[in-house]
């Protein structure tokens, strides 16, 4: 894997994958930043939502369940110091799917946060306090 982050001005940036995707990253207006791209830290939460989500999706799929929808709703907060770290993250689930089981989906976050996802499992380590739950929504 690789990517390139470039300095465009002020506290705004530019980054790059391998893949060849963009994305805009600024900071506050008070920290020098215009506002008009997304802060790195939001980015690693975007980033650990897309991993979660794509294996909970893959397992669904997998268990040939019929999902219609799944969503993450990500809320952190970090320490009060510099640097500014991640404390606890909860990640909350929102599935449905045609006769979708509660333990279908308990089993594919389970799964998800415990062997597969690179993100949670790396952030874990590093001492966040990661926690998952979900909830289903009629089809």
């Amino acid at each position: 894997m690789q990517a390139t982050v470039k300095w465009v001005d002020g506290v705004m940036f530019v980054g790059e994958t391998g893949s060849g995707h963009a994305v805009v990253m600024d900071g506050p207006p008070d920290h020098g930043g215009r506002n008009i791209g997304m802060r790195p830290m939001e980015m690693l939460l975007l980033g650990l939502g897309g991993c979660s989500s794509f294996d909970v999706v893959q397992i669904l799929q997998k268990g040939r369940n019929d999902l219609a929808s799944c969503q993450v709703q990500i809320t952190a907060e970090r320490v009060d110091a510099v640097p500014s770290v991640f404390s606890k993250i909860h990640l909350h689930f929102i599935v449905s799917g045609k006769d979708l089981k509660a333990s279908a989906v308990e089993r594919a976050v389970n799964l998800s946060a415990e062997k597969y996802c690179s993100a949670s499992i790396m952030l874990g380590k590093a001492g966040v306090e990661i926690t998952h739950d979900f909830e289903m929504l009629a089809s």
